[in-house]
């Protein structure tokens, strides 16, 4: 049965129990389709401030310009909120990687997050360092100094088979609306992710110290996705007293796999590199979410959340992640407030930072207003990412908890909303279809029960708040986008970022508007 047919047949039911303000929702709709911002506000934050590495000077200007917009916008309670700790801010300016020999060729490569800069060029001979334990690096003793070593083995190439830029069809989204029952997860499947964890961290950690230590110039890894893109992350580390290695870069396949094959042929490869890169601060500063509110009246001290992060790597400028979500929060609030909207609840927007590494903003954001675990205090537990730690004890809800009504957060790109995933919470599912009701006939049709992770709503879920991603058009994010350097403006979709940002402020008024607050699923214990 079509996704359409499926719709239909709950819809009647639901809209009979939930209301929907249609002139509002009219008012949305105009704002949002012929006097939208959505584009000029994520045009500037991608190109006129650039990439937003958490602790970064470019995330500083990040959150001064969206300040002042908020305040421009005339919002209230305009801040930045700070989360302890993070680690030291960093940046790179210009980086580049040439082939001396045994030929001439300029290669495509830009460094690592929180790795070192080479302080002008650097020549040396490339080695081939096949390593993946601690103990593997001792045979490479005495052979590194002023060499470029080579931290990747050859990729094999493989032609894709799907276009690059996807949307749903009627089959897709249909299948979006079965549930598959989750398998139990086995004792020793957790334990084997967290063996894996703590080995890479170990490794990474032996790695850094080990090439410092033998004289190494500089380390190259191939990116990780084919056809020139560079895919890049973090290395080094952005811990004050931890090592940072020596300066790495990441090199797209097809420049890097040939290096490799000559090393195999026996052949001297000499390169030639320049990583303009370094640390903008020393300790472990804090990092800061970014925060603004359209106040209520009546249920004022409830409140409707809206989140994206405002983070990003810095290969490309963070447009598809995740600059169209924060350009649609901003949106969403923007025509709440041009169209004179008056939520009984307050309707807060956060901009979140440090979600690449972790959700750490919200995650920090939720522990200090709404609810958290007991810290453990055993320091192995201490080391550990929340994810992985055991349970502490019972929940801790602070006064807040009981008056949190939603969250809605947006990041997987610049496509349209096709639906909600409902993180099986069957209570919101008849209402989130009343509510979509009215966007139908742009292609936002479905609610459905799976759970979704990865991004900030996560932060929510996990505490038993009611937090939801929406449903989108995948467009490239998975094949160009996702943390590369084609991460730019120019794969924005500029009418999908409109249709989003009406959705959205829709859905954000309607749980502002709403009698009670939105269902909760029961939560569940480790």
């Amino acid at each position: 049965m079509a996704a359409a047919g499926l719709l239909s047949m709950g819809l009647s039911q639901a809209q009979a129990a939930e209301q929907v303000d249609m002139e509002m929702v009219g008012k949305i709709r105009q704002e949002a389709f012929h006097h939208s911002q959505v584009s000029q506000t994520l045009q500037h934050l991608t190109e006129q401030i650039g990439p937003r590495l958490t602790n970064s000077p470019n995330m500083a200007k990040a959150n001064a310009w969206t300040r002042q917009q908020f305040k421009d916008w005339g919002l209230a309670n305009v801040h930045d909120e700070a989360f302890d700790d993070f680690g030291r801010g960093w940046e790179f300016r210009s980086a580049s990687l040439e082939l001396l020999s045994p030929r001439a060729q300029p290669l495509h490569a830009v460094p690592k997050a929180w790795t070192p800069g080479t302080q002008g060029p650097v020549e040396g001979e490339a080695i081939l360092v096949s390593a993946k334990t601690p103990k593997d690096l001792d045979k490479y003793k005495g052979q590194l100094r002023g060499k470029i070593v080579l931290l990747s083995e050859a990729r094999e190439y493989k032609p894709g088979t799907e276009p690059d830029t996807q949307r749903y069809d009627e089959a897709g989204l249909t299948e979006l609306l079965s549930f598959s029952v989750p398998k139990d997860v086995k004792p020793e499947d957790k334990a084997k992710r967290l063996k894996d964890y703590r080995e890479r961290q170990e490794m990474t950690a032996a790695q850094n110290k080990f090439l410092v230590e033998e004289g190494a110039l500089a380390a190259l890894s191939i990116s990780g996705w084919d056809n020139g893109i560079l895919r890049v992350g973090g290395g080094g580390s952005r811990r004050a007293g931890e090592s940072v290695g020596v300066p790495e870069l990441a090199v797209a396949a097809e420049h890097y796999n040939p290096l490799v094959r000559a090393l195999q042929r026996k052949e001297t490869v000499r390169l030639r590199l320049n990583s303009d890169a370094d640390f903008t601060s020393q300790s472990n500063d804090p990092g800061y979410n970014t925060i603004a509110e359209l106040p209520g009246s009546g249920k004022a001290e409830e409140v409707v959340m809206l989140g994206a992060h405002m983070d990003s790597w810095h290969a490309g400028t963070g447009a598809s992640d995740n600059g169209a979500g924060v350009a649609v929060m901003m949106e969403a609030i923007r025509i709440l407030k041009a169209v004179g909207a008056k939520p009984k609840r307050t309707i807060r927007v956060a901009l979140w930072s440090g979600e690449e590494q972790g959700l750490i903003g919200s995650g920090e954001y939720v522990k200090q207003h709404l609810a958290a675990y007991p810290e453990p205090t055993d320091p192995e537990q201490k080391k550990l990412p929340a994810y992985f730690r055991e349970p502490t004890g019972e929940l801790q809800r602070t006064k807040e908890y009981g008056k949190f009504a939603a969250y809605f957060n947006l990041d997987n790109g610049s496509g349209r909303i096709r639906g909600i995933y409902a993180q099986e919470n069957s209570a919101v599912m008849p209402i989130f279809e009343s509510w979509l009701a009215p966007f139908n006939d742009l292609g936002a049709t479905i609610v459905t029960s799976r759970n979704t992770g990865s991004t900030d709503h996560i932060s929510f879920d996990r505490v038993g708040l009611p937090g939801f991603q929406f449903v989108q058009d995948r467009l490239d994010y998975s094949t160009n986008v996702h943390h590369s350097d084609l991460d730019t403006y120019d794969h924005a979709m500029p009418e999908d970022l409109k249709q989003a940002a009406a959705v959205i402020a829709s859905f954000a008024y309607n749980a502002a508007m709403r009698e009670e607050k939105l269902p909760r699923k029961p939560l569940l214990k480790e």
